[in-house]
């Protein structure tokens, strides 16, 4: 059924009035899936807009709909809004989980956020906009209110009994939180609460080392907790160890892809860009590429400021032009890898600030061996090619050092970044190559005006 669900097939249902058949066969596909045709048929076709994607949405069953609403982009989210009545809107909403519904609102225009909040009953809107107030990219932000708590003094059958009765409308029953007075004092799974005796109480079955964040937390030290316990949902808690809400394993997805792909960016010398690649104008995507390019076109001037003052030497030797390129690739070469390595052992909290002499120690270790292999290497190539001893010996002294310094400076400079509050990913390949090329420059030249008695 999946692969015959395409675009044409869905506009030619629509047309023809084929409801009942397109009904079925989307209800056959994934909730993500369905998201994905709507979108591909809003960009690629004239003949489906506002009112045939209220249309099909309406055909959805209800339970798969409030799904597909969740997994749309904010453009389709808006179209929808605009076409359903204050009912239906109030329908999807219901349907919604809490979280999903503020990670919507923080995307959408203010008179859509209006009308949302306008249609949302009382006990829902006081919820979102309590959610609304933590700052972005804090654990507050990505949290669900929706979870289940019971009491230490509950029984097992008890508290069975009550994930049957609200189970449906939480984000996860699969861990349970136990409290007293609101402060968290243990958690209970599922698992747990099948396998035990109905009559035993849950102060008996629940664990008390309880993983939890708080709500002020960096989102990306919340994911990294994840990735580190292998945990499906931690709760969040505030200075008093009240249990305020949960995130669960799909939020923190979205937050490790929301992480890699702004330092990914950082890295690039791209500052990042909320929002679709291609909904992002032109104008934008200048706007974001520019600073960056910027910055690095006059730091690589004083490259052109050092080569300009060996100009006697260029001209008395002008082969020493010729290992200008290999001695900069190499050095920005170098670099890079280190940074890379630094930046992502930091990401996923393996290299800490404490760990700076050890890391510098190791590569320092790291950039003697590359060093020594490459410069053998490059003095044979040129005795080969030249047969110079004079001139192998200082293009290959030059290659040492510079393959140290880039080394050196991949590993400091992100680290001493993460120590000043400033994203380590900035001191990424196109910075660090830049600050490179001029060293290796001072230092290529340097040696030659000295060893080779100019």
């Amino acid at each position: 059924m999946k692969g015959i669900v395409t675009p044409e097939l869905v506009i030619g249902l629509l047309k023809a009035k084929g409801f009942a058949e397109l009904r079925k066969f989307l209800s056959e596909l994934m909730p993500a899936d369905i998201a994905a045709l709507f979108g591909e048929l809003s960009d690629e076709r004239e003949d489906f807009g506002e009112k045939e994607l209220t249309l099909t949405f309406r055909i959805l069953p209800k339970d798969l709909a409030a799904d597909v609403f969740a997994y749309m982009d904010a453009d389709l989210q808006i179209m929808l809004i605009n076409g359903f009545s204050d009912r239906e809107l109030s329908a999807v909403l219901d349907e919604l989980y809490l979280d999903d519904t503020v990670d919507m609102i923080e995307d959408m225009p203010a008179n859509v956020v209006t009308r949302i909040l306008k249609v949302a009953d009382k006990e829902k809107r006081k919820q979102i906009n309590e959610l609304l107030k933590y700052p972005d990219d804090s654990a507050g932000s990505i949290m669900t209110t929706e979870f289940v708590y019971f009491y230490g003094t509950d029984t097992v059958k008890e508290a069975l009994t009550r994930i049957k009765a609200v189970g449906i409308v939480k984000e996860t029953v699969y861990t349970c939180y136990v409290t007293e007075q609101k402060k968290l004092i243990g958690s209970v799974s599922l698992l747990d609460l099948v396998v035990a005796d109905a009559n035993e109480l849950i102060k008996n079955v629940m664990d008390t080392t309880v993983i939890s964040v708080r709500s002020h937390e960096d989102q990306e030290k919340v994911a990294n907790l994840f990735s580190k316990h292998d945990l499906a949902a931690v709760p969040v808690v505030d200075d008093e160890d009240r249990i305020l809400g949960i995130i669960t394993f799909d939020d923190v997805m979205d937050v490790m892809r929301e992480e890699n792909a702004e330092d990914m960016a950082m890295m690039s010398a791209v500052v990042p860009v909320e929002g679709n690649y291609f909904d992002t104008s032109i104008f934008k995507h200048a706007a974001k590429r520019m600073p960056w390019l910027l910055i690095l076109m006059l730091s690589a001037t004083i490259t052109g400021a050092i080569t300009n003052h060996f100009e006697a030497l260029i001209a008395s030797i002008p082969l020493l032009v010729a290992f200008m390129p290999m001695l900069t690739d190499t050095g920005g070469n170098c670099g890079s890898q280190t940074s890379s390595l630094i930046i992502q052992g930091m990401a996923v909290e393996e290299i800490q600030p404490k760990d700076f002499f050890r890391v510098v120690f190791k590569e320092f270790r790291v950039a003697i061996i590359c060093a020594a292999v490459l410069a053998a290497v490059n003095f044979g190539r040129i005795m080969l090619f030249y047969k110079n001893p004079l001139l192998a010996a200082v293009v290959s002294v030059a290659l040492v050092c510079t393959v140290i310094l880039s080394k050196l400076l991949g590993c400091v400079l992100p680290m001493l970044a993460k120590r000043l509050g400033i994203d380590p990913a900035i001191m990424s390949a196109p910075l660090l190559s830049t600050l490179v090329d001029s060293c290796s420059t001072l230092i290529f030249f340097s040696f030659a005006s000295k060893l080779m008695a100019f």
